[in-house]
């Protein structure tokens, strides 16, 4: 947590480093900003620090309409410090009191209506419905500012049943209309599509190249600026296109069979690319402990879709080399699509588990590894990766890679890998302890800083 100094140093010189790390409310306007507002400073004495969006339109402020706190970088404030609270507001995030009841989220986190409640009210000072209430404003808020979807689908994507009770809703926190908010959007597309912003460097380049090489034909397009692919979400094929702007966002054209499925999309996104990483803090502190070890600025974790595609490709690349891995995998995936098929999609574990998979070129020991995969996955859809090493021909390798690019997990060091191993060699400072809490970046550092990309 920030404290009040350092709240104060960081708002009088509008310090990007702290932007989504803590909001300012100010008393005289009742308005709440980012750190990096351009407006007029006010006097201390009028200020009051919040450390999320949420909070401050809780005290009764409304987001400032010039440096549009909705957009600022998500913080990771509770992540690692209360696991049932961090999952509870990502799945609210996602939406799941939008579509279920605060009982239900209960019962899918494991614990009581009662305590979830506390958990909310000592951690945000706020019920878990008022919070999914602001997420759900803030993001609409959002898509009218950065995207070209009409309102009534804006109010849907947000997660509201009806247009009444978004515009209702709108107008008594933000005092103004949703088509009050849309005549001051500057970005006008032809396509769907939002911005999402970014804390710190980004080394766009560098994960392009890194998807290129493991890009699966049909699904996957990594083009000189771009990424593409095709996915299943909520059992519906969705597109999407991923590239940088000239502003230092991340531009999001998509095409979706539901809309109330964006806030999905968004979320998914924003974790495949590590949207909300902070590369300087993570590059000050490797660096602290290895100088020069931070080869290339802005390295993220370049993710997966889903825990099953990190399995398969984890599974199908053991031993060999990136090219012959991507050759299996293409093989899987045209074996399961129709090659007249517009758009292609990854293969379930339903479809693999009763599959012949002779036609693959491999051991036979490692296609019943993945026969064996598929049907656990099948029966255990949201299990923990760790819960794979009860599986024959799942090691601790495969588990840590998948926790690395599907789960995105920050200090996941593979002080077992090769590259690494080489790396540790000459620089004996670089341990698992004193890279943590950041020992995902310390091994694509490592990986960098050898001049080498691990086998898939």
């Amino acid at each position: 947590m920030l404290d009040k100094e350092q709240c104060r140093q960081a708002r009088l010189s509008r310090d990007a480093r702290f932007d989504g790390r803590f909001f300012i409310a100010v008393k005289s306007t009742g308005i709440f900003c980012r750190p990096i507002c351009p407006a007029n400073l006010p006097k201390e004495e009028n200020v009051t620090y919040y450390a999320t969006a949420a909070e401050s339109m809780a005290a009764g402020y409304r987001p400032c309409l010039r440096c549009h706190p909705d957009s600022a970088p998500h913080s990771n404030l509770w992540r690692g410090t209360e696991t049932t609270f961090s999952r509870a507001m990502a799945l609210i995030d996602l939406g799941a009191l939008s579509e279920g009841s605060i009982a239900q989220l209960a019962d899918r986190l494991g614990i009581s209506e009662r305590y979830l409640r506390q958990l909310f009210t000592q951690n945000l000072g706020m019920s878990p419905k008022k919070y999914a209430l602001y997420q759900q404003l803030l993001f609409a808020k959002r898509l009218l500012h950065t995207s070209s979807m009409a309102i009534t689908d804006i109010g849907f994507a947000s997660g509201f049943q009806s247009t009444r009770r978004f515009n209702d809703a709108f107008v008594k926190h933000f005092r103004l209309t949703p088509t009050q908010i849309r005549r001051s959007n500057k970005h006008k597309t032809a396509t769907q599509s939002v911005l999402l912003s970014y804390r710190g460097k980004l080394a766009w380049q560098e994960m392009l190249d890194f998807y290129r090489l493991r890009a699966i034909k049909g699904i996957e397009v990594i083009t000189a600026d771009s990424y593409e692919r095709t996915a299943v979400l909520n059992d519906s094929t969705v597109w999407y296109r991923v590239s940088v702007t000239k502003d230092a966002q991340i531009k999001l054209e998509f095409r979706l069979d539901n809309i109330r499925d964006l806030r999905l999309l968004v979320s998914r996104v924003r974790r495949q690319f590590d949207l909300d990483a902070d590369t300087d803090l993570i590059e000050q502190h490797l660096d602290a402990i290895q100088p020069g070890i931070v080869a290339t600025k802005g390295i993220r974790i370049p993710g997966i879709w889903s825990r099953w595609e990190a399995g398969v490709r984890a599974i199908l690349g053991q031993q060999v080399s990136v090219k012959a891995a991507i050759g299996q995998l293409n093989l899987l995936v045209a074996a399961f699509n129709q090659q007249t098929s517009e758009l292609w999609n990854f293969p379930t574990p339903e479809q693999v588990k009763d599959a012949d998979l002779s036609f693959l070129r491999m051991p036979n020991a490692r296609k019943d590894t993945l026969a064996r995969f598929a049907v656990f996955m099948n029966e255990n859809p949201e299990c923990d990766p760790r819960d794979w090493l009860a599986l024959k021909g799942v090691g601790p390798w495969t588990v840590s890679y998948a926790k690395l690019r599907a789960d995105s997990e920050e200090d996941c060091f593979l002080d077992n890998d090769l590259i690494v191993r080489k790396v540790m060699a000459l620089h004996p400072e670089l341990t698992k302890n004193n890279v943590s809490p950041w020992g995902s970046y310390a091994t694509f550092h490592c990986w960098r800083y050898e001049g080498n990309i691990v086998n898939d």
